[in-house]
C-alpha cells in the first residue's frame, strides 16, 4: 500500500479553490474539499491509475463538470509513495506555475 503525500504548494492550490468556491457562493464547500482529498485514497492501492502526463507524472481525474478537478502526481516506486504536486479545476487551463 502506497503512502500519499501532498507537496506544500498543494495547500496554495486548495486555498485558490476555496476562494473560487466562496466567490461563486458554492454550497457545502467543506464537503466538496473533503471529496477532493478523499479521492486520493484510490492511489493507496492503485498508484498507477492516473493517466500518464509525460515523464514520471500522472493525472488523477476527480469528479466531473463544475465539481471536477485534476491532480498532478508522481509515484516513486522505490519509496512506495505518491507525491501530489498540484490540483486544479478541470476547467482551468493548466496548473499554477506549470508544475
Amino acid at each position: 500500500m502506497a503512502r500519499v503525500e501532498f507537496l506544500p504548494r498543494v495547500q496554495d492550490d486548495l486555498q485558490r479553490i476555496i476562494r473560487h468556491l466562496e466567490q461563486h457562493e458554492a454550497e457545502h464547500i467543506a464537503d466538496r474539499l473533503g471529496e477532493i482529498v478523499s479521492a486520493f485514497d484510490v492511489l493507496v492501492d492503485n498508484p498507477m491509475i492516473g493517466r500518464p502526463q509525460g515523464g514520471e507524472l500522472r493525472e488523477l481525474v476527480i469528479g466531473q463538470g463544475v465539481r471536477g478537478y485534476v491532480a498532478l502526481y508522481r509515484y516513486v516506486v522505490a519509496l512506495d509513495t505518491v507525491f501530489v504536486v498540484a490540483i486544479r479545476a478541470q476547467r482551468e487551463g493548466g496548473y499554477v506555475d506549470d508544475a
